[in-house]
């Protein structure tokens, strides 16, 4: 396997495999979609880590697998590429990345499909495609630009150039910068928390921030009202009003 699901404390971890550099290759890409789609499917799954091991979270694509393609076969392939990534961001759930070592690439366009970014102090991220006569084709040209915008990110793109952890910060391409030995602790801990949350209330405040970013904001206010009135359906929403009038705030229990 190239990459595999464990699951602790109600957080799955999508841990890549495929040493000594995480290199992502066709076989990595298709089973990063069958575990976000399980990660999707598992009820024992309420948030998710994405996490390469210590040394390193994914260092890009494997450029000799690529080298051996064709336009007719990346014609066919990218749209499969794009589809694993997608799968990741759309898991209706919290999700963190843990990043550790170099981050490049599709490992770069993979942290940006995260909700949350907690990096390594000696972390390095960019998109290099550019020095590849490529551009990124995963999905970093949308999402890098949306996270940090579009200058910002026309600078990492164009120049192919890496990021330290502290510059990234400081440019909103993470969000939170520890000791490389406790990157994955962290990450896992920011999601352990989520994951005692209200599941359906997480998952339409994700779905409504992101469907709305992609739209005008009379339909991103149309978004929220209809998950915000649907969510006086659930028991979530029962038990949290009224663990707040009997008990005061934050001290809801969640199942």
């Amino acid at each position: 396997m190239t990459a595999n699901l464990e699951v602790r404390d109600g957080v799955g971890t999508i841990l890549l495999d495929r040493p000594p550099m995480n290199a992502l290759d066709v076989a990595t890409q298709d089973r990063l979609r069958e575990l976000a789609e399980e990660a999707t499917r598992r009820e024992d799954v309420r948030a998710v880590v994405l996490y390469g091991g210590e040394k390193v979270f994914a260092a890009g694509a494997d450029i000799k697998e690529m080298q051996a393609m064709d336009h007719p076969a990346m014609v066919v392939r990218s749209k499969a590429l794009q589809d694993s990534f997608t799968a990741v961001a759309r898991i209706p759930k919290p999700v963190v990345a843990a990043v550790t070592g170099y981050a490049l690439g599709g490992g770069c366009e993979l942290a940006l499909c995260a909700d949350f970014r907690i990096a390594a102090d000696n972390a390095k991220l960019g998109q290099p495609e550019i020095l590849l006569g490529l551009i990124p084709g995963a999905g970093g040209t949308q999402r890098l630009s949306r996270l940090i915008g579009p200058s910002r990110a026309k600078d990492l793109i164009f120049t192919g150039r890496h990021v330290r952890a502290g510059e990234a910060l400081t440019i909103g391409l993470v969000d939170r910068v520890v000791p490389a030995a406790e990157v994955y602790e962290q990450a896992h801990a920011w999601a352990a928390a989520l994951a005692k949350g209200p599941a359906l209330a997480l998952r339409a405040a994700k779905e409504s921030i992101d469907a709305g970013l992609e739209t005008d904001i009379d339909t991103g206010l149309t978004i929220e009202r209809n998950w915000f009135a649907g969510l006086f359906a659930t028991e979530d929403r029962e038990r949290g009003m009224r663990s707040f009038v009997e008990e005061g705030p934050g001290k809801a229990k969640f199942l």
